[in-house]
């Protein structure tokens, strides 16, 4: 049996003779020798020696049984031969530091022992090697077992004849402080306490007086002696050159021994001596506990409270302020750090902080940027500022646009990869549109569209609000979402997130816009997680600000939100933050703390400025000989000191150079931040060539500095207010002006990026003066047009309408006629970015001028097109303004009557009805004409007629209407039209999308469908040489069993193909029930925003099928026939899918009847061919067979052989949709016969079919046949 392993105990020695050894590794410093190498050489052993010093006084503290006073203990007890260091046996190799060896001490008599430690908690949160070069410990002391602490060898042990004399030899309080100054000298210096007369004097004074009177010593020690002795507390201030003043200090300092070891002594050695309780010197100690809790945090922070400041002189000396750390929000921190802990399990949530300007909203937002990196997030960031109105949504896509700067720098090409196939899977041709709005996703993949290009496929199709807001959800929810794994290990594991934290600084300047998108975010059901973090000052916003809205909206939505509110400091906290800042004791500095509270309430940003103008006014000194900072708060209170911190900062900076000045107000003309690029274009000028000196004042002055995105910020946001109140209220607007002029002369030419919008909006704040310069006006003019273009390309249409309505108002009344080119272009481009902004009134009103004043028809198309998509108000009474697009809110009657009208003005004969035979005719003609002119030459010939271009996308616009409000032959006419038009002058971007809608007109008559899947074919190999966006992923695979409409290939909000041609591949396609309610859900929910009335029909019906086949439609189901209008109607395409979806449903459900009864609705409502009736034949076929299996219907198989026949033909066409569906019917008919071997065969041809066009309801439903017929 193996011995159990010793106990290694630790070396007891005597203090005295630790205090020799000590002297030998690290001898004290010759007072003549360097101070640089005396203090590097004594760091370690001072540490050493500080935490013998704190076991000592909490042995004293715990000897005691007096409150902590100190009357009761001997001379015998305090004093160094009573006391043993118990030292660590282990090398220092074993030790993370050479100061660590210390373990305890103990006290011979009264019989105690302190062990002395780091807790195991707080210890283990560093690895060793991080450990080095860290000096400061949280220790905690804990009495031992006594009867394992042996004397140590030639120890002085108290006799029992000495414990009897006990109470005849007690010393007073005052001896016993004075005896406790001894033992800490003695252990700092190893030297005997130097002889003070004065001190001894001052001491027996105080004692003899205390044993001649019942009263106590501190009220009849009055002599004057005494209080020159001590003379300092109130008088230091006018001391604050003077070096200590009593030997044995004095000593000490010369030794190299810290100066708040220095004061520490001192304050103790006054305490010997207070007069009326210590009154007379508010720095002395009132009791061994403040002594206790000093030394702990001189080895808790050595570096700030223990060690001298390396300073050569008072003036270069700098107060140590903590910027990073977070005072007195320890509730706060606790409930924004549970949030986000709740968010990094998967759930959205939104955090919302309210409070005064630099109370520390921002710094509580900051304690959680270790944790987000440490799970593998991303921190995003913006802060709003004044003119963050002016810029729209411009803040939440900067933040969006960090994020993918962030994602490219902190992941491997692999993993960029992936990201990049995740977002071509989720936008498809639509990556150019998110390429329009966040520009930075271009380095996630170098294939991704180009703004410029994005816009040409775009063919001028402009982004609305919505359609932004929507865009950016989606790129979120890819990033953020444990749906989209873009994270995980590339071969093992796809399970883990990016996990966002979104915080949006100062909210208060967000537009509704803005937080509009930050609700798209946070209400996305989709799957995402985010955590968003919102900060505002709470006394500058109303009830009614967008901020609450924002909150209620929030709720409204199930998301998870939470409110704080940050006030001030409390007199502990803030007085903290000031011994923080002047590396002092907090008992010393509670007096300037409660006049700094008196002045600043507690406001931490406004502490640290009240601070720092003490010490620039002279008020707070730094005593060079005593290492410490001084002040008298006298005359502090005197002091006209304002408690505005705006004012102080002003009074401040008017004290500054011209050239900080200058900088400063410039700074602040731009917000809370300004870019390189754009100092480097004002220095490039006369006027301002001085900010670059001023740039460096101000950086090393404290009020500006300088990001890893290469711009200067203000280092904070009251420091930018006092910067802009340098500049007189009465000379701002001229100030702007002539800061954006010199910036206009300087970047005129240049491709200066957005450093033209900052221009535009310097001179607009001064456009009174433009007015007055008639040769500038048309310059500025041109400017803002730019401005506004520059804006429209990024999606920022409220931007850009506020660049353009300036330049509107610095033309002449009569511009229509002076600068007709400008006015059409300009009020064009103001109606577009009114239109996209929601502003309907004004782009209605602004189009109807431009039909009023311009000169000719093509002048006035694109007017006209746009005029036909905008709605005018359905109900004048509702503030609501639905979607411009006609269609999509069920209005098709007036878009069609608009469209019918502007055509008949472009020459294009409309007829009021049209004969089918006549359709008829048209069909076989157009196919002549196609095949005649469909070739190479044809495919280069660009169609140059600009106004037939136009005609082309009226007839597209008044098809869609047709679709849903006239018969379907016209619909066919007008396509036909259209193609013979495309055929006979060449290809424009709209051809595929006419060519595709004509193959589905010749499959839906039944006829050459062979010639409708080449023309599908053929438009979308056209489509990819547009890059068009209109042809989807479900085109390719089944273009010409699906019914497309213009509403589906528009998609100006971003909606998906399945809301309009059915969800059939969904619904066979790889995704669960439950997961698909929801993402339907979802986009309910946005239909219902959006009041896009027509996608909301089709989707209500598909709602009805997934709740059905989860739970029969118990808990889940929404009747959607009562949408769905007029059944028996048969213009209502709304009917064709609801009886696609009855049959669907009622399969699964295995009720064969009723399958049955909608199955005979549909084949007469739905033509033959058409992807729903192919739908319908399946699932119908397969319930025939059930009910023949069961001997229910006898006479169904021929039925069922004339249904595999239709699909035979169909498969030939669009295979990857039809072939499994086949192959299962054939199987089951087999299997029904006596063919088992074809029966197999064809079972598994059908799960594999199944497998590859990734139909996973259908494979599973293949491999039940095929289980049940094994």
């Amino acid at each position: 049996m193996a011995a159990a392993p010793a106990v290694v105990r630790d070396l007891i020695i005597p203090l005295r003779s630790w205090m020799d050894i000590e002297a030998k590794k690290a001898p004290l410093m010759d007072p003549k020798s360097s101070p640089n190498k005396k203090k590097s050489c004594s760091k370690e052993s001072i540490i050493r020696k500080a935490t013998v010093a704190y076991g000592i006084v909490e042995l004293l503290v715990r000897s005691d049984t007096n409150n902590n006073n100190v009357e009761q203990l001997d001379e015998d007890v305090v004093q160094i031969d009573n006391f043993a260091v118990h030292v660590s046996k282990k090398s220092s190799r074993q030790r993370h530091q050479p100061w660590d060896d210390i373990n305890g001490v103990s006290m011979i008599y009264p019989e105690l022992a302190l062990s002395i430690e780091e807790p195991a908690y707080l210890s283990c949160l560093m690895a060793p090697e991080e450990k080095q070069g860290q000096l400061g410990r949280y220790l905690e002391v804990e009495e031992m077992m006594t009867s394992e602490v042996p004397p140590p060898e030639n120890s002085p042990v108290r006799t029992a004849a000495a414990a009897e004399s006990d109470d005849k030899e007690r010393t007073n309080d005052h001896r016993c402080y004075y005896m406790v100054a001894k033992v800490l000298y003695e252990l700092f210096v190893n030297e005997m306490f130097p002889d003070d007369c004065s001190l001894a004097e001052g001491v027996s004074t105080v004692a003899a007086t205390a044993a001649a009177t019942e009263e106590p010593a501190h009220k009849k020690a009055k002599s004057s002696h005494l209080l020159s002795i001590c003379a300092k507390g109130k008088g230091i201030f006018d001391k604050a050159e003077l070096p200590f003043q009593r030997p044995s200090i004095v000593r000490m300092q010369q030794l190299g021994i810290p100066a708040s070891l220095c004061l520490m002594t001192e304050n103790i050695l006054e305490s010997a001596l207070r007069v009326d309780n210590g009154q007379n010197s508010d720095d002395a100690y009132k009791s061994l506990r403040d002594v206790a809790e000093d030394l702990h945090l001189l080895l808790l922070d050595p570096d700030r409270f223990l060690f001298d400041n390396e300073v050569q002189s008072c003036e270069n000396m700098k107060l140590r302020y903590r910027k990073e750390k977070l005072y007195g929000r320890d509730k706060e921190e606790t409930l924004i750090t549970d949030a986000f802990c709740r968010v990094s399990r998967g759930k959205s949530e939104a955090f919302f902080i309210g409070g005064f300007s630099g109370c520390g909203k921002s710094m509580l937002v900051n304690t959680l940027r270790a944790r987000v990196n440490v799970v593998g997030g991303y921190v995003i960031k913006h802060k709003f500022d004044a003119l963050s109105q002016e810029r729209s949504l411009s803040g939440v896509i900067s933040a969006v646009n960090q994020l993918c700067l962030m994602l490219k720098d902190r992941n491997t090409p692999p993993k960029l990869a992936l990201l990049a196939n995740k977002l071509r899977d989720e936008f498809g041709a639509d990556i150019g549109l998110l390429a329009r709005i966040v520009k930075n996703v271009k380095v996630l993949s170098p294939e991704f569209v180009s703004p410029a290009a994005a816009e040409e496929a775009g063919g001028g199709d402009k982004m609305n609000a919505r359609s932004v807001g929507f865009t950016l959800s989606r790129f979120m929810r890819l990033v953020s979402s444990p749906k989209h794994p873009v994270m995980g290990n590339l071969t093992l594991s796809f399970s883990v997130m990016w996990l966002l934290q979104l915080f949006l600084d100062d909210l208060q300047w967000a537009d509704d816009t803005a937080l509009d998108v930050i609700h798209t975010f946070l209400s996305d059901t989709m799957g995402s997680c985010m955590f968003f973090v919102g900060t505002y000052r709470d006394n500058e916003v109303h009830a009614d600000h967008a901020v609450f809205d924002l909150m209620k909206k929030l709720e409204s939505s199930h998301v998870p939100t939470n409110k704080v509110s940050l006030t001030g400091l409390d007199r502990e906290d803030l007085n903290t933050m000031i011994s923080d800042a002047l590396c002092l004791y907090p008992r010393i500095c509670n007096s300037l703390s409660e006049v700094v509270m008196q002045k600043t309430k507690g406001n931490p940003f406004f502490v640290l400025e009240f601070i720092e103008s003490l010490k620039d006014r002279g008020l707070l000194k730094y005593n060079f000989h005593q290492r410490r900072w001084v002040w008298d708060e006298g005359t502090i209170r005197a002091e006209d000191i304002t408690d505005n911190v705006l004012q102080l900062l002003s009074s401040e900076m008017n004290g500054l150079s011209d050239n900080v000045q200058l900088l400063l107000k410039v700074m602040a003309c731009f917000g809370t931040k300004t870019s390189e690029s754009v100092i480097g274009y004002l220095v490039d000028s006369a006027e301002y060539s001085a900010v670059e000196d001023g740039l460096k004042k101000a950086v090393s002055d404290g009020f500006v500095e300088r990001n890893i995105e290469g711009t200067f910020n203000f280092v904070h946001d009251k420091v930018r207010e006092a910067a802009y109140n340098l500049i007189p209220e009465s000379d701002r607007k001229q100030f702007h002006y002539n800061l954006g002029k010199v910036l206009h002369s300087v970047c005129d030419g240049k491709d200066v990026g957005d450093t033209m919008l900052l221009t535009a909006i310097q001179i607009n704040h001064g456009k009174e003066f433009v007015l007055k310069d008639d040769e500038l006006c048309l310059p500025i003019v041109k400017l803002n047009m730019a401005a506004g273009k520059m804006a429209i390309d990024s999606c920022r249409h409220k931007t850009a309408y506020s660049y353009l309505e300036v330049a509107s108002s610095l033309l002449p009344n009569d511009h229509w006629e002076s600068y007709y080119d400008i006015s059409l272009r300009l009020s064009f481009m103001m109606a577009s970015a009114a239109n996209s902004s929601c502003k309907y009134d004004e782009a209605e009103i602004i189009l109807q001028r431009i039909l009023k004043e311009a000169r000719c028809t093509k002048d006035k198309l694109p007017s006209y097109l746009l005029l036909s998509q905008t709605q005018p108000p359905t109900d004048t009474n509702s503030s609501y303004r639905p979607s411009p697009v006609f269609q999509a809110q069920g209005k098709v009657a007036d878009a069609y009557g608009t469209c019918s009208s502007i055509l008949t003005q472009l020459g294009e004969t409309i007829p009021d009805s049209v004969d089918p035979e006549v359709v008829g005719a048209m069909i076989p003609e157009t196919l002549r004409k196609y095949d005649e002119v469909y070739c190479d030459d044809w495919l280069g010939k660009k169609m140059e007629d600009y106004t037939l271009r136009y005609v082309i996308r009226f007839y597209l616009q008044m098809s869609q209407a047709a679709f849903f409000s006239k018969a379907p032959h016209i619909v066919a006419c007008f396509f036909c039209k259209v193609a013979q038009l495309s055929l006979e002058n060449g290809v424009c971007q709209h051809t595929p999308q006419v060519f595709l809608q004509l193959s589905h007109i010749i499959m839906r008559s039944g006829n050459n469908i062979a010639c409708a899947h080449r023309i599908a074919k053929d438009a979308m190999a056209l489509s990819e040489s547009w890059a068009s966006r209109v042809v989807s992923r479900g085109c390719a695979t089944s273009s010409c069993m699906l019914r497309f409409s213009v509403i589906e290939w528009k998609r100006r909000d971003g909606f998906l193909l399945c809301l309009a041609i059915g969800i059939f591949s969904i619904l066979s396609g790889e995704k669960e029930l439950t997961s698909l309610l929801k993402e339907i859900d979802y986009y309910l929910h946005l239909l219902e925003t959006y009041k896009s009335e027509i996608s909301k029909k089709y989707l209500l019906s598909y709602r009805e099928t997934v709740s059905m086949l989860i739970d029969k439609g118990e808990t889940t189901s929404i009747e959607a026939k009562e949408y769905l209008g007029d059944a028996d109607d048969p213009g209502n395409k709304f009917m064709d899918t609801y009886y696609c979806q009855q049959v669907l449903r009622n399969f699964w459900l295995g009720y064969g009847e009723r399958c049955r009864h909608f199955a005979q609705k549909g084949f007469a409502r739905i033509p033959q061919g058409r992807y729903f009736s192919h739908i319908i034949k399946f699932y119908y076929g397969l319930s025939l067979l059930d009910m023949t299996k069961k001997k229910l219907n006898y006479g169904r198989s021929k039925e069922v052989e004339e249904i595999i026949e239709s699909l035979q033909v169909a498969v030939e066409h669009a295979d990857s949709n039809i072939r499994n569906k086949l192959e299962l019917l054939q199987a089951e008919l087999h299997g029904c016969g006596t063919r088992h071997t074809k029966a197999v065969e064809l079972y598994n041809a059908a799960i594999a079919s199944a497998k590859k066009s990734k139909f996973i309801h259908e494979q599973g439903l293949a491999c039940e046949r095929a289980g049940l017929y094994y």
